[in-house]
């Protein structure tokens, strides 16, 4: 039952939706990218991150000062579940479509530049 309300409580939030959506496209981001997407506080995208992480959602590892977040390959049966069902039956919603597009944008950018240009206040979309 602990499991089943962790995962039903992260992805209760429309932004922690948004992470693992577009995470089952793009296989894996980096912080600066699903930070780009949501436009949240980075601190809010860390919450939300650790989150989802501490349900099973995602997966993360650390590549020098990048961190980079995935969908889990080995998620427990009930992860993988959800996680299907919710990207099937999401990938309709608007919010999820524009994210596509604000996506394909914030890739045309490596980390590096995309953190060069969010330290100067600057947004890629």
């Amino acid at each position: 039952m602990k499991t089943l309300l962790a995962i039903t409580n992260a992805l209760s939030d429309v932004n922690r939706a948004r992470i693992v959506c577009a995470l089952a496209r793009c296989e894996e981001l980096c912080v600066c990218q699903i930070h780009e997407m949501l436009g949240l506080a980075p601190s809010t995208t860390s919450k939300h991150l650790s989150l989802l992480v501490s349900a099973g959602l995602l997966d993360s590892r650390k590549e020098g000062r990048w961190v980079y977040y995935c969908l889990p390959e080995e998620a427990e049966p009930a992860v993988a579940e959800v996680l299907d069902w919710f990207c099937t039956h999401a990938e309709e919603e608007k919010a999820i479509t524009e994210d596509e597009k604000r996506l394909d944008r914030i890739l045309a950018y490596t980390p590096e530049e995309l953190c060069q240009r969010q330290a100067r206040g600057t947004r890629c979309c």
